[in-house]
């Protein structure tokens, strides 16, 4: 059986061949582009390498489902190329595969630099109903709002150009690598880990991130060891494109002298080094390109026996993923010493077991479920698993022939009660904030 070979990333390299190697990772729905204000400044120490995230930029189209497979796809990358060590700047998802570079392969970075970056984005919940809301009406709703995400105010009204070329950026990338990165945006959490980054890193920020902003970039600074926090004034989350100019010289003061040489033999441990005062960069004048991202307390689980406990953590995970956080915070917590045994029940076999089984994917069951809410005219719980459904990626056309399947078998006033239910929550769903 031959082995399965992992797609390699659409990049391109700028300055000397022999100077050291610079990534610059892009943020969700943007391309190597972001990074072109920088790239004149950088190539001068460093030969840069940028690369596009899947289906961005003209990029083959293999979405990939995790951080860190597209980390893999990036390391995979690399190798062909001949880089095993280099620095690395990344940009909110970008920033999260400078992340999972740091903790599960240390060795091959130099040196870290987090641009709008967070150990969590936000909640599952609103990367998946993004997901939701692009497979259910394309990517133009998530295009048009880009730049009130990307850019302050100011700064879009001056610059219509590059406002307009971030939104046909977004437009023109492929859904379905889209949706896969916002999936893969959903399931990131390296909040426990952050203490084991054990290489020099730059945590940058704009003053006026409301996507992550200061208080995540303070949370990284308190959790890696060797971090300097950087706040630029007067930019938002695409702050390279929106102050290149401080962006650039943050970049080229902290890979100047935060350059890591290789571990030696032996070494088990980077030396420890003391966390420096926060830097502030001073506003420069505006020029060029791109997305963005946002985070719930773990719920507790009952100490049980081993093997039960394993089932209710595994039925926790996959509860919260297909119904939503939301949901499940609400029905635990209304849980009391009476109910509380059913949810705990519900959750280790239904979720923890059945859910989990390898048999039927998501969208199977999600249609299974469907059909045997309305045969039961549970039009309460029909509700949220139209929901889930909508999470586990059916479309509301399928909805709609999983319900007309069902009204030839359940019956037609059942049919008829669902279709209701459907029909508001697929609206309530499906529609863009305005």
């Amino acid at each position: 059986m031959s082995e399965k070979k992992t797609p390699a990333l659409q990049y391109r390299f700028d300055g000397p061949e022999d100077a050291p190697v610079l990534v610059l990772g892009p943020s969700l729905g943007t391309t190597w582009h972001m990074f072109d204000r920088q790239v004149p400044e950088l190539v001068k120490q460093w030969r840069v390498f940028r690369f596009d995230l899947p289906g961005h930029g003209g990029a083959p189209a293999h979405p990939a489902g995790s951080v860190g497979e597209l980390t893999d796809r990036l390391l995979a990358t690399l190798d062909a190329l001949g880089v095993q060590r280099f620095g690395y700047a990344g940009c909110a998802l970008g920033g999260a595969v400078g992340l999972e570079l740091a903790l599960r392969h240390p060795e091959r970075l130099a040196s870290l630099a987090l641009i709008a970056a967070s150990p969590r984005f936000g909640t599952p919940d609103e990367f998946r109903q993004r997901g939701v809301i692009v497979r259910t009406n394309g990517l133009d709703p998530i295009a048009r709002s880009a730049p009130e995400r990307w850019f302050t105010g100011g700064f879009a009204a001056a610059q219509p150009a590059i406002t307009e070329w971030a939104v046909q950026m977004v437009r023109t990338t492929d859904p379905g690598c889209y949706i896969a990165a916002c999936e893969a945006l959903a399931a990131f959490d390296v909040r426990p880990e952050l203490g084991r980054v054990g290489v020099p890193t730059l945590v940058l920020v704009g003053s006026e991130d409301q996507v992550t902003g200061p208080a995540e970039a303070r949370t990284l600074v308190a959790g890696v060891p060797d971090a300097r926090l950087a706040v630029v004034p007067g930019a938002s989350h695409l702050v390279p494109v929106e102050q290149p100019a401080a962006v650039t010289d943050l970049l080229v003061r902290h890979f100047s002298t935060a350059w890591q040489q290789p571990y030696e033999t032996g070494q088990t441990a980077l030396p420890a080094v003391a966390v420096a005062p926060a830097l502030v960069a001073p506003p420069q004048p505006v020029q060029v390109a791109p997305l963005a991202e946002i985070a719930p307390a773990p719920l507790a689980v009952p100490q049980e026996a081993p093997g039960v406990a394993d089932r209710y953590e595994t039925g926790l995970k996959i509860r919260r993923e297909v119904l939503g956080d939301a949901h499940v915070e609400g029905v635990l917590a209304e849980a009391d010493a009476f109910s509380g045994d059913f949810e705990e029940f519900v959750t280790r076999y239904a979720w923890g077991e059945i859910w989990d089984r390898p048999g039927l994917d998501r969208r199977s069951r999600s249609c299974v479920t469907l059909t045997a809410l309305v045969a039961g005219g549970h039009l309460e719980e029909l509700a949220f698993h139209t929901r889930a459904a909508l999470r586990n990626g059916l479309t509301p056309a399928e909805i709609k022939e999983v319900l007309l399947q069902a009204s030839v078998y359940c019956g037609v006033p059942a049919a008829a009660g669902a279709f209701r239910v459907a029909q508001r929550v697929i609206r309530e769903e499906t529609t863009p904030a305005e």
